[in-house]
């Protein structure tokens, strides 16, 4: 029997399949990545993985043996590549297999250096699944020099993985701050003194001109004129829509594939879920590179494929981990015109408001704040800002006024 086939076996192909089951269906699943591992989690690679205070088998979203003893057949190392809508049909390597409906959860993919600035150099890195962090663990001895390009939170968080294992860190970024296209100015200055609290040398306004080496990466020439002796490189420059299946099938791709309200794409017996999809939002389309959007819009998706003919509503959140401060950030803050610094107990946190509309909150080590804004956001309310910025305010009763 043909049933649903996911291809991408992340965070929303494993979230998709476990849904479909949980919600009693009894046909076919298949679930195929390209991985050797089972799907697992992506935040810790850079983090505790990284810093070997997480084993591989934590990392799995659930055990191996769940697939099998849910009736959901999982294909991993296993390379799709091409998908037939007409036929309703996909090949994999010298096989076809059919299907009833189709989801991609293909996810995104690391931007890489080009080759013509030593972006080909064996000792230069990027951050995105196993086989990219254990190729670079052994790299992180004492006393050595990384350069990391990208002041966005992978390289923050690589740098500060680095700094703590005794690597000696010097982070460049183009913009004229880490953090810019993201974040407000004050949490972009929170960070920066972090870094540099643990010796991290971050130089803004700087890009990577080349990188030099003959075969290995040896140094880099930045864009100053400054010549660096390193180790090795982490690129952290961002990521793009997987979204070649796609395109070469034919569906319609705008800032990742075209869903509708639905997680529908272009054709009607395909879906999209995660990294990779872009939904209707406001006036405007989203895509949304979070866990937490991937396991809900991967849900929803699981549900609409049942007949359930629901809308996705992103609730949107995420966090970062640095050395001892989480980041939590609750909300989306495009278009904020104004910013509310509130002190916590042992923390601080940013609101970020359009005129009087509460937007978005970024909280450092003050899960209060977090959660109160959180749902603040959620429930549509915009407390008074100089309430909100005066620590006399009792957050909680925010969510009453």
């Amino acid at each position: 029997m043909p049933g649903i086939v996911v291809i991408g076996a992340g965070q929303a192909g494993s979230s998709l399949v476990a849904k479909l089951r949980s919600l009693g269906h009894t046909g076919d699943i298949t679930l195929i990545g390209e991985e050797t591992a089972p799907p697992y989690q992506r935040p810790p690679l850079s983090k505790k993985y990284l810093l070997g205070e997480m084993d591989l088998e934590r990392l799995y979203l659930r055990p191996e043996s769940f697939y099998a003893d849910q009736g959901i057949t999982l294909r991993l190392d296993a390379k799709v590549t091409g998908i037939d809508p007409a036929a309703k049909s996909l090949t994999l390597g010298d096989e076809v297999l059919e299907y009833d409906q189709l989801a991609l959860t293909t996810g995104s993919s690391p931007r890489r250096l080009p080759a013509a600035i030593g972006g080909d150099l064996d000792g230069v890195y990027v951050v995105r699944g196993l086989v990219d962090v254990d190729a670079m663990a052994p790299e992180f001895s004492e006393g050595r020099h990384v350069l990391i390009v990208g002041g966005g939170y992978i390289g923050l968080e690589a740098a500060a993985v680095a700094a703590k294992r005794g690597v000696k860190v010097t982070l460049v970024e183009m913009a004229d701050r880490i953090l810019q296209r993201v974040a407000a100015r004050e949490t972009s200055d929170y960070f920066r003194a972090l870094h540099q609290d643990h010796g991290v040398d971050i130089r803004e306004g700087t890009g990577l001109g080349t990188l030099l080496g003959d075969g290995r990466v040896t140094g880099a020439r930045l864009s100053d004129g400054t010549e660096l002796n390193v180790d090795f490189v982490i690129v952290g420059v961002g990521i793009a829509p997987e979204t070649t299946l796609a395109e070469a099938a034919g569906l319609v791709i705008e800032n990742g594939i075209k869903t509708d309200d639905q997680g529908r794409t272009s054709d009607p017996n395909i879906w999209a879920a995660g990294d990779c999809a872009s939904f209707p939002h406001g006036d405007g389309r989203l895509r949304l590179e979070s866990v937490p959007n991937a396991i809900d819009m991967a849900e929803c998706v699981a549900e609409n494929i049942l007949g359930a003919g629901k809308s996705y509503v992103p609730q949107p959140w995420f966090w970062s981990d640095q050395y001892d401060v989480k980041l939590q950030i609750a909300g989306l803050n495009t278009g904020f015109n104004r910013i509310v610094t509130r002190p916590g107990d042992g923390g601080v946190s940013f609101w970020y408001y359009n005129d009087a509309q509460l937007l978005a909150v970024d909280a450092m080590n003050d899960a209060r704040a977090y959660m109160v804004g959180k749902r603040l956001i959620d429930m549509g309310k915009s407390p008074d800002p100089d309430a909100v910025a005066n620590p006399e305010t009792d957050l909680k009763g925010l969510l009453k006024a």
